[in-house]
């Protein structure tokens, strides 16, 4: 079988060519020696910030069709949102994996993301931070939201020298991202198979021209100084 891309399935969304602000030409060219390893970089606008989710299509489908979640998703469980488009590809095996084959982005309001950076808890203990272990498991117990950084991807998904931002919400702010945050859910399962598929025969440009613009967010640095580790 063919994996070359050819005219006819190109990465498309929605049934229709990649839009032009997803399709930035280097949009992930970042130079390691100088970018630092604690960052959130992403796609946003004035009023909006980007976050990538993969789902079985019972919840995404829905949830792209009609702009919200349907009552098949837990609000009782927590839900990890991520900015990074690479690292989201990373996490669902470019939607191959078993109930993340549909890939959603998530458009959400910046006030709410940066409620959830307010009320976050690093997902691990740091003394520096934290003081002792049992405070620092309080602290999390009580937070609705929790940060990790993993390592960013590339194309290859291998991992990068720097850091990508994952968010958990649980609780209020899984409500709160739910019923208050989304301004629109885009199903981009079949861009994300696509440039797959140029990765896959090689043409890396191809794809790297495809990927989503995620330039530096102005996220705010007094909650963020809290959360990197």
């Amino acid at each position: 079988m063919n994996d070359r891309a050819t005219p006819d399935d190109r990465p498309t969304r929605d049934g229709h060519a990649v839009p032009e602000e997803h399709a930035v030409p280097d949009g992930r060219a970042v130079d390691p020696e100088s970018e630092p390893e604690f960052r959130v970089r992403a796609r946003h606008t004035a009023s909006t910030i980007t976050v990538y989710q993969a789902y079985p299509p019972e919840i995404g489908v829905p949830a792209a069709r009609d702009g919200r979640f349907p009552s098949a998703w837990k609000r009782d469980r927590m839900t990890w949102i991520k900015p990074s488009f690479l690292w989201m590809m990373y996490r669902c095996g470019w939607g191959t994996k078993q109930g993340q084959e549909t890939v959603l982005a998530v458009e959400i309001d910046r006030d709410g993301f940066a409620w959830a950076l307010r009320h976050a808890c690093l997902s691990h203990h740091v003394p520096a931070l934290h003081g002792d272990r049992d405070a620092w498991r309080r602290e999390l117990r009580r937070a609705p939201a929790r940060v990790q950084w993993d390592p960013e991807r590339d194309l290859r998904l291998a991992p990068l020298p720097y850091r990508s931002l994952q968010l958990g919400l649980s609780g209020e702010a899984a409500a709160r991202y739910a019923d208050e945050w989304i301004v629109g859910v885009t199903d981009v399962t079949a861009a994300a198979a696509g440039i797959h598929r140029l990765v896959r025969a090689g043409e890396l440009d191809r794809a790297r021209a495809l990927l989503p613009h995620e330039p530096p967010y102005p996220a705010d640095e007094d909650a963020l100084a809290r959360l990197r580790s």
